[in-house]
């Protein structure tokens, strides 16, 4: 006998199936973002097969000093008990009293543990719990064939970290490799003894990457059963899994009442599919579809596509724009064959080169406006584009989409990119005799950053960059052509340490054109090829001025101010460029004679962190405030008696908290001495939950729009929140929204109501935790 001893060893089991040297962290658990909520089941049934791997108490030798030497020499299990025996005849291992064996970050605990060798079978009694990552399984008892991989765990539940679930049974058995069964189960990831709701089935079998069966399954809410089936089969694949996904359900003025039905192919290990069926009380029926692939983290791609043959059209009559169109498009929608199609991909090339692919063809300009939320809608479309490819969708209300296929392949100092443009004008596509969109077939550029050309980036040298484009400029009606544009610019930097730089600049512009095509749009008796050759100068003198003050606040200890004063002067001499032909800005290059100032404050503060470890003192850097003005004086404007002063620039940064963040922008127009461009964006928020954002985008000429969305947490409960945009020139509010969430430990219910410019929509949503959720949710 072995008293109070904290003994390790390693196990080599010949005769057992599972080897107790298995990482069970490689164990390939399903992916629950789309699961359905037996998928967390198999999850739980996986933690009962780990413990048997820690329960194997086998030592390769029958005494015990041989037992403590082994473990001492392998050193991969520890085991703690108060009393551990072995029994030569039963070839048995007993520890009781405090039991605890560990193999890093996976602990079984229980009062007793008996071994026995000959059997390969492992017994735990009372109080047993058994932790791995965060997964718990506790039970009254544990019993372990080691050499049939089954096992049964008494008066138990299993809890997963991963989704908050907690499942609990009279037995939970493993009587198979692959098969496991459940005796009065329950699921929540509510407290137990008392959720606020489960799930429970009578009798559940599994067999994965099979099927699972469940008896008498029911939904409960408190003691109230909400929800009930005799019998119920769903697949038990532990990968991603074909099967219905939740639905969405919903009310609007408009469409009145929308169910949208999700179903999943999970076609191969990197493809899979989404089908959906959408249908719309007061227009039709809706379909849908998503496929996705990824060959690897650079190439992978996405094609969504849905379509409706819509029983309501705006035939341009008042009462049809007013219901089924938007008067401020200034454009009819006669058409019942409705769709939209889009798709972005990312394709890693030889040689380092990158394609990248972006497509968006929608059928009609009211088509994104009618359908902007929900699973096929502009706005989740949107979001997923830009957090999965980094390039978002034109602007909803934009008739023009943009269509690319970009190869790019990029140097230390040097890129390349190759497009193929095509802006599809859906206005003029469908509703047009002539379609004078102009589209670039291809368009090439190849550019070099300023770098060294004599001496290096330290001291003075000469420096030189390179700007360079060849366009095919294409369009159904109209001029078209080819244009070359190259434009190398040399620089000579002055440096007079500490005190200033001086870096005056030489470019030359060579363009040149080819038109072809239809000559009724360029003119009988022009030439085809033209060239021009434009030179430019320009200058830059600037500073910088720094100084650090001591501060006594809190735990900001010092601000460094820094000041860049720049001047420049940018030339271009004035030439009559009437007889090229104009496809965009760069055939006519305006002519330049101007100076601008500009003036940069920069603050940044230094403060220690509390809290740090060690004796050793960390800091934080913040730049909290940052100011920049800018003013241009334009002498050929003061030659034709115009005001030389062009508007005045002024920008700010401000995060003086990490709760608060601010950013304003505006043009003064010193001629007509006012305000002719201004924005403002502004967010609060603090630990508490409370949230406030302000925009306020202001441009004379064309709009002036204010943005207001809030959430309040009014307990530790309910939030309420709140969103309104409102067009300031017009005098229309485009969209109100208010909401309530009440939120518990381990369930969700939001309401919404949304007025649009033309719509009200209402909006419930029900999330239970750690399954997913059912319903619409407002977007904040």
């Amino acid at each position: 006998m072995l008293e109070n001893c904290r003994q390790t060893t390693e196990h080599y089991l010949s005769r057992a199936r599972v080897n107790p040297g298995t990482d069970l962290s490689l164990f390939p658990f399903c992916n629950l973002n789309r699961a359905p909520a037996h998928k967390v089941l198999l999850k739980i049934l996986l933690i009962l097969a780990a413990a048997a791997c820690i329960a194997s108490l086998s030592p390769p030798a029958a005494q015990c000093q041989d037992f403590v030497d082994q473990m001492e020499t392998k050193g991969r299990w520890e085991v703690e008990a108060d009393h551990i025996t072995y029994n030569d005849e039963t070839q048995q291992y007993t520890a009781t009293g405090n039991v605890v064996i560990t193999q890093k970050q996976k602990r079984l605990a229980a009062d007793k543990v008996i071994f026995n060798r000959e059997k390969m079978t492992a017994t735990a009694t009372g109080n047993v719990l058994f932790v791995s990552e965060g997964d718990r399984l506790t039970g009254r008892r544990l019993e372990m064939d080691l050499d049939a991989g089954t096992g049964t765990l008494y008066n138990g539940s299993v809890f997963t970290k991963e989704k908050n679930i907690t499942i609990t049974g009279d037995t939970i058995q493993k009587t198979g490799k692959n098969t496991y069964s459940i005796e009065k189960g329950l699921l929540t990831s509510c407290k137990i003894p008392d959720p606020d709701w489960s799930i429970t089935a009578r009798d559940i079998e599994v067999t994965l990457e099979g099927y699972g069966f469940a008896s008498h399954t029911a939904m409960w809410v408190g003691d109230l059963p909400v929800f009930y089936l005799p019998w119920f089969m769903f697949p038990a694949k532990l990968e991603r899994q074909t099967g219905l996904l939740i639905p969405q359900a919903g009310y609007s003025d408009t469409n009145g009442f929308e169910f949208n039905q999700p179903f999943f192919w999970a076609i191969s290990e990197n493809t899979d599919a989404t089908f959906y069926y959408n249908h719309i009380e007061n227009r039709g029926e809706r379909l849908g579809f998503e496929y996705r692939y990824v060959l690897s983290e650079n190439s992978k791609g996405t094609l969504m596509a849905d379509w409706l043959d819509d029983s309501k059209i705006d035939d341009g009559t008042p009462e049809a724009t007013e219901k089924w169109g938007y008067a401020g498009d200034n454009a009819i929608r006669p058409n019942h064959d409705r769709y939209w199609i889009r798709m972005k991909a990312n394709q890693q090339l030889p040689w380092d080169a990158m394609a990248r692919l972006d497509l968006d063809i929608v059928s009609d300009q009211d088509y994104l406006r009618d359908f902007s939320d929900g699973y096929m809608g502009y706005d989740p479309a949107d979001s997923y584009f830009a957090s999965e490819f980094g390039r978002d969708l034109d602007d909803e209300n934009d008739p023009v989409r943009t269509n690319r296929l970009n190869i790019n392949r990029t140097w230390t100092h040097h890129s390349l990119n190759a497009d193929l443009v095509w802006y599809d004008d859906v206005i003029k596509r469908e509703l047009r005799d002539e379609n004078d969109t102009l589209q670039q077939l291809p368009k090439i550029q190849y550019n070099a950053l300023k770098q060294p050309l004599i001496g290096d980036m330290r001291g003075s040298t000469v420096l030189g960059s390179l700007d360079s484009e060849y366009t095919y400029f294409y369009r159904e009606e109209g001029l078209t052509g080819s244009r070359i544009d190259i434009h190398p610019r040399l620089y000579l930097p002055l440096r007079m340490e500490p005190y200033f730089t001086f870096e005056p600049s030489a470019g030359f512009r060579q363009t040149a054109w080819y038109i072809d095509g239809d000559r009724r749009y360029y003119g009988e008796d022009r030439q085809r090829y033209k060239h021009r050759e434009l030179y430019d100068l320009g200058a830059e003198l600037s500073t910088d001025l720094n100084r650090v003050f001591e501060v006594e606040s809190g735990r900001v200890e010092k601000i460094n101010h820094v000041i860049i004063p720049k001047l420049s002067y940018d030339f271009i001499p004035e030439t009559d460029q009437s007889e090229y032909p104009y496809f965009d800005s760069t055939d006519r290059i305006e002519a330049q004679n101007r100076i601008t100032l500009s003036l940069t404050n920069l603050f940044t503060s230094k403060s220690a962190v509390p809290g740090a470890p060690g004796d050793k003192t960390e800091y934080r850097y913040n730049r909290f405030l940052r100011f920049f003005v800018e003013q241009s004086y334009d002498f050929r404007r003061r030659q034709d008696n115009e005001e030389p002063w062009l508007p005045l620039y002024a920008e700010l940064d401000l995060t003086p908290a990490e709760l608060i963040t601010l950013h304003a922008d505006a043009q003064w127009s010193h001629e007509e001495e006012q305000l002719i461009s201004g924005n403002l964006s502004l967010r609060l928020h603090d630990r508490r939950g409370d949230k406030l954002e302000v925009e306020y985008r202001y441009s004379r000429d064309y709009n002036e729009s204010l943005y207001l969305t809030a959430e309040i947490p009014v307990t530790d409960r309910v939030t309420l929140f709140s969103n309104y945009e409102r067009n300031l020139k017009t005098h229309k509010d485009i969209e109100k929204g208010v909401g309530a969430r009440y939120e518990s430990q381990c369930w969700a219910v939001e309401f919404a109501c949304v007025n649009e410019e033309k719509d009200t929509d209402y909006m419930v949503m029900v999330e239970l935790y750690g399954l997913g959720q059912l319903g619409d949710r407002l977007e904040r």
